[in-house]
């Protein structure tokens, strides 16, 4: 009896396998099932990233090491390259015109950012409301991005004539402008009418990146706090700017990259000047790369712009990221 009971209390005995005699372990043949599923979906993984990786190898990464080593050269288009070490990255910052183009390519940066933010705010608000006048705005304003910044910037030099652009006579008639006056003759003027296209261009984008940050605001935080008694600007300032940081960090670093590589509306619509002074980093670069042929140097000056732009980039979204901690 004693013995019986001892042998009760221990538990129930394990019941042999029928195939190998020992006793069944539980969930050892789930793990097994498991494990031939993570292999087969780890293996997919690495096909889908694969090309992703060679695409990304072949046109980014190789084309910077390369750059990286020209940029360590006097690398002229014909005859023979010579290593000088980092000679031209010392040129560079006793270069004037690439220091100036620099400067100019900071002021550009500095007015076209708020500029852009502030409209692309007021837009995403304004077509926020629902209803069906808000999607044709939205397609309205939207429109001007499809456009490439090349027509875009034919269009503009086209209505910014003297004598035959639109935009001239219409400033005439409200008395804004001279109906013979060159903007382009300028730097004020012509830097007016480049940011007036990019304005045009790109605020539709930052409308929608916008738009799809307050979307993803609860509507209902905006409800109670105006039963609370908060105003329009007290919502704006203590609901929605916090909960759309970051939107923002992501719309500013685009619109300062944007702005730091900016090249193709300078190029287009005041060739650089008048006398030289709306010359970007960028457009400096191409002038010494494919019009003076010092393609070593040129390969400098873009890897210190390159890491310029990533410096800054780094720079907004640690600000962004601790002020959104705090």
């Amino acid at each position: 009896m004693a013995n019986q009971i001892s042998v009760t209390e221990a538990g129930p005995a394990r019941t042999p396998s029928p195939r190998s005699g020992r006793a069944s372990q539980p969930g050892t043949g789930g793990r097994q099932r498991s494990r031939p599923l993570s292999k087969s979906r780890s293996a997919l993984g690495r096909a889908v990233v694969t090309p992703a990786l060679l695409l990304l190898a072949v046109f980014f990464f190789l084309p910077v090491v390369l750059m990286l080593w020209m940029s360590l050269f006097r690398w002229p288009l014909l005859g023979r390259q010579t290593f000088i070490g980092l000679g031209n990255y010392a040129t560079a910052f006793q270069d004037h015109d690439f220091l100036q183009a620099v400067g100019f390519t900071l002021l550009y940066t500095v007015i076209m950012t708020p500029l852009l933010l502030v409209i692309g705010i007021g837009l995403a608000l304004l077509i926020r409301r629902p209803g069906r006048s808000a999607r044709i705005f939205q397609s309205i304003y939207f429109l001007p991005v499809v456009v490439g910044f090349a027509a875009a910037g034919y269009i503009w030099l086209f209505m910014a004539q003297p004598n035959i652009g639109p935009l001239l006579d219409l400033l005439t008639r409200v008395g804004l402008a001279a109906h013979s006056e060159n903007w382009f003759g300028t730097v004020v003027g012509a830097l007016t009418v480049v940011c007036a296209m990019v304005v045009w261009k790109v605020a539709g984008m930052q409308m929608l990146l916008l738009h799809a940050g307050l979307q993803s605001i609860p509507v209902e935080l905006e409800e109670a706090a105006r039963i609370d008694g908060a105003s329009r600007s007290q919502v704006f300032r203590y609901i929605i700017l916090p909960l759309l940081r970051p939107t923002l960090a992501l719309v500013l670093v685009f619109s300062v990259a944007g702005s730091l590589l900016a090249f193709d509306q300078f190029y287009i619509m005041s060739h650089g000047g008048p006398a030289n002074q709306t010359i970007t980093a960028v457009y400096h670069i191409y002038r010494v790369s494919f019009l003076g042929f010092q393609l070593g140097y040129g390969a400098a000056l873009s890897a210190l712009l390159m890491v310029a732009l990533a410096i800054v980039s780094a720079v907004q979204m640690l600000i962004l990221r601790n002020s959104d901690h705090n």
